[in-house]
């Protein structure tokens, strides 16, 4: 009980100092940009600013993977020489069909379609595709459940990594990301009050492609001919343009694009670069094809359709058309993101004003300091020395409660300022069951010595019993929980582990060199 080595007790000091330490930054501004300066960093509930609920469009998921897949029977068939009619897909039905014109071997064709499929690995490689083929030549390929499934976990999780490098790009501090259910997704947006901008940015797929024009088709075709698209220009409001659906070129092979101005005319463009496959795909086109228009299509949009003059071998192009500075940045910023799988659609949006979230802080602020208040009366009140040293330890739990948040990157909420709160009433738990047990102790007629070393002890393992079940439970909460309710677990979790230390060891020391110092009669437990 008395005895703490020069090294225990100088790493109990260093503990608590570096705790103290760290919450202190929360205090003061960064110094300088180079220096770190961990802070804890307020929640949209307390800062102000956007809320917003996203959902992935599954079903544009399916139908791109079915057009896909499509193209890749057709293929197939043609160069087996397989006779077949009907060819489509069916988004309802999620599958692709077909008719095959007899004779036909259905043994043949499916071992001719077998290489389609592709093991699911993230549902133990389970196929992705069920293909059946009937008596009268009816042929389905049907994506399987798993399928479905790990396209949608697939879909949701690309989103999420395009929706940080946009949200990035336009400067935003401490965005909060998450995915929610299986197809939507949550963003938080401190500090922006207007997040018309952003939906914008969002909402756009920003899926840039290039395709020669089909010059010999009118752009007022009805129904154009097989592998011919008519698309609306951008720019040009009833115009439409002719273009192959065969993707000449795939914007996913950009490299980097930059807003800029044309020196000539002063008109602002985007400025793009491929990356070392897209260079190659970009000069053989565009070497094989001078003279001809190509068409620059972004969302089934034509920006463009600028001539090819002469062979562009550098990977390098321009992007020109009715761009404002602001556009050109956003359109830049797209393309430098990648394009989203799906579409995405505001399901739910809230904003957050600061002096709403001012008068958060300050609620929570005041219930902080008067809960606070409450437990060091009534220690103190209840215990007299030894309650004194539980406030002791209770302020440095607090500090290292902030120091360890701070050391995390941690954003404070609402719910996390109540678990500050409810973790200071926790906290003095301990050292109740101790004094309780020393104060019997005492009342048995044990020495001063003799109840101190049984009261730690036998309160010891009730305190590790009712703080691991509690961690258990919160770690529990922050798995399966919605944002919120993982910050409101993620600050009880942290305040447990703080409590155990404070509680049990800088207590104990404190009493120790009291004890050592005083050597009492009795103790000033009653």
């Amino acid at each position: 009980m008395l005895y703490f080595s020069r090294l225990k007790t100088l790493l109990i000091i260093l503990v608590c100092a570096t705790g103290v330490g760290l919450a202190l930054p929360n205090l003061f501004a960064r110094p300088a940009p180079w220096l770190p300066w961990p802070q804890i960093h307020l929640g949209l509930d307390l800062r102000g600013g956007s809320y917003l609920l996203m959902q992935v469009d599954m079903n544009a998921v399916i139908r791109e993977d079915l057009a896909d897949l499509t193209d890749e029977v057709r293929n197939t068939l043609v160069k087996a020489n397989v006779a077949y009619t009907d060819l489509g897909s069916n988004a309802g039905a999620k599958d692709v069909s077909f008719h095959l014109i007899a004779p036909f071997d259905a043994a043949a064709i499916r071992k001719l379609l077998t290489p389609l499929i592709t093991p699911v690995e993230a549902a133990g490689g389970v196929p992705d595709l069920d293909i059946t083929i009937s008596r009268s030549g009816n042929a389905r390929l049907t994506l399987s459940r798993p399928a479905l499934f790990a396209k949608a976990s697939q879909a949701v999780s690309q989103s999420i990594t395009i929706i940080e490098r946009r949200i990035d790009g336009t400067g935003v501090v401490d965005p909060q990301i998450a995915r929610q259910g299986r197809d939507r997704i949550v963003i938080q947006l401190p500090g922006v009050s207007d997040p018309n901008r952003i939906k914008k940015l969002l909402g756009e797929t920003a899926h840039m492609t290039f395709h020669m024009v089909a010059t010999n088709v009118s752009p007022e075709t009805k129904t154009p001919p097989p592998g011919v698209e008519i698309l609306p220009m951008q720019d040009h409001p009833g115009q439409s343009l002719a273009i192959r659906s065969r993707v000449s070129v795939d914007g996913a092979d950009l490299s980097n694009a930059q807003a800029g101005q044309n020196p000539q005319t002063g008109q602002w463009v985007v400025n793009f670069t491929f990356n070392a496959r897209g260079a190659g795909k970009f000069a053989a086109v565009t070497t094989a094809n001078v003279g001809k228009p190509f068409a620059i299509v972004l969302d089934n949009k034509i920006i463009s359709a600028p001539v090819i003059r002469e062979p562009i071998i550098g990977g390098r192009g321009q992007i020109s058309g009715n761009f404002t500075a602001r556009s050109a940045t956003d359109l830049a910023l797209l393309l430098r993101a990648g394009a989203l799988p799906a579409p995405l659609t505001v399901v739910e949006q809230q904003s957050v004003g600061p002096e709403l979230g001012a008068d958060a802080i300050r609620a929570g602020i005041i219930s902080l300091a008067v809960g606070f208040a409450l437990v060091i009366v009534f220690m103190a009140s209840f215990y007299g020395l030894f309650g004194w040293f539980a406030n002791v330890a209770l302020v440095v739990n607090l500090l290292m409660m902030l120091g360890i948040l701070s050391l995390m990157g941690a954003t404070l909420t609402l719910p996390g300022m109540a678990g500050i709160l409810l973790t200071l009433g926790m906290a003095v738990d301990a050292n109740v069951l101790i004094n309780e047990r020393v104060r019997e102790e005492a009342k048995l007629g044990r020495k001063p010595l003799a109840a101190l070393e049984a009261g730690y002890k036998r309160a010891y393992g009730t305190i590790i019993d009712s703080n691991v079940t509690t961690l258990l439970a919160h770690i529990t909460l922050f798995i399966f929980g919605s944002p919120p309710v993982r910050g409101f677990a993620v600050t009880i979790c942290v305040g447990i582990i703080s409590t155990l230390f404070t509680a049990t060891v800088l207590v104990r020391l404190i009493t120790a060199r009291w004890y050592v110092a005083r050597r009492p009669a009795e103790l000033p437990v009653f």
